[in-house]
């Protein structure tokens, strides 16, 4: 990319978190939204449209699917593809892993996201963590969800040497709101059948020293994740020093119960009133006040957004892949600015 023009991105799949994506890449100043690709023509790629993105159908049927449909429709991927710097794949689980080849075969750089494997990319992706690893690069992979939580917590333990091993249990939410009717489960909970859980191995991709274990259990609701962590510190310190590390993060956000913030309901009431688009929670939302010290052992809980949580790590992966910003502290400080991220709390 030439110094001083903006990154065209391309956004390929405008569903859950392509849609996110797509809108917070036209908010920065130093980004294009070159356009979003789907494959359907129903009141998802009109919403596209009626926020001024071009449209694209993944291929010619798709294009004219959507052009029968009444939509107007710049072209297919392909046609996009040569007008962008880089592209995001928003697409559903195991469908970016075969676009990947279109990518390379054109020397674009491009961005999965955490439902395809570490393989996909060769180098997984957390801003604070490993920013500097993917300069330059011609891809990564932005973690899950629950992974980027678990990565951005116990990688500011770490920094501040309190870090010696962890192990968390998580509650995950059944599908993603807008499926609901479609799927999930009702009147239950499914453990998931191999511990560890594959978000502990998934954060070892990103920072392999991370001594970590996680246990999972599928819950009947849709609104988050809810985590619960157990960690060794390397030495007996105080609840203080613990919460003055994790305030390090821009994207920990430090709630409390004394606020009237005691489920992941009202956390979501409290960012839908503060006007952030479609009520998303970029930060983890960790109780301070449940927050327990005993010795050199911490016990926390705290929020994930899965639809929110990895779109300002998009956002980061983005500049360093291009080489646009070499310094991680100065990319996540205008991701967060432009994102609102920080002010809420």
């Amino acid at each position: 990319m030439n110094s001083g023009k903006r990154i065209r991105v391309a956004v390929n799949g405008y569903g859950v978190i392509g849609k996110r994506v797509a809108d917070a890449v036209a908010q920065q100043d130093d980004m294009q939204l070159a356009g979003v690709v789907d494959v359907v023509a129903d009141w998802r790629p009109r919403v596209a449209l009626s926020r001024g993105m071009p449209l694209f159908g993944a291929a010619s049927e798709h294009a004219e699917a959507m052009r029968k449909a009444g939509l107007e429709v710049a072209g297919t991927l392909e046609d996009l593809l040569g007008q962008a710097d880089v592209v995001v794949d928003c697409t559903p689980k195991k469908v970016a892993a075969k676009n990947v080849e279109t990518y390379r075969r054109r020397g674009l750089k491009f961005i999965v996201e955490g439902g395809e494997k570490h393989s996909v990319t060769g180098h997984s992706f957390v801003a604070e963590c490993n920013y500097a690893s993917a300069l330059g690069r011609d891809a990564t992979r932005v973690v899950s969800c629950n992974t980027t939580s678990v990565v951005r917590t116990l990688s500011t333990l770490k920094r501040a040497g309190l870090l010696r091993k962890a192990r968390g249990t998580l509650l995950r939410r059944a599908t993603d709101p807008w499926e609901s009717h479609e799927g999930g489960i009702m009147n239950t909970l499914v453990p998931e059948a191999e511990i560890p859980s594959h978000q502990g191995p998934d954060a070892q991709t990103v920072d392999p020293e991370l001594d970590v274990v996680t246990m999972a259990v599928k819950v009947p609701q849709t609104l988050s994740h809810l985590h619960y962590w157990s960690v060794e510190l390397t030495r007996a310190a105080s609840k203080e020093e613990v919460l003055a590390a994790f305030r390090t993060s821009t994207r920990i956000a430090l709630i409390r119960y004394s606020d009237g913030l005691p489920a992941l309901n009202a956390v979501k009431e409290l960012i839908s009133d503060s006007g952030r688009p479609r009520a998303d929670l970029y930060e983890v939302a960790l109780w301070e006040d449940m927050l327990k010290v005993q010795g050199n052992e911490l016990f926390y809980a705290y929020m994930v957004d899965n639809q929110a949580i990895v779109v300002p790590e998009t956002i980061d992966a983005i500049r360093a892949l291009t080489g646009a910003q070499s310094d991680a502290g100065v990319s996540i400080a205008k991701t967060d600015a432009a994102l609102g991220i920080g002010g809420v709390f």
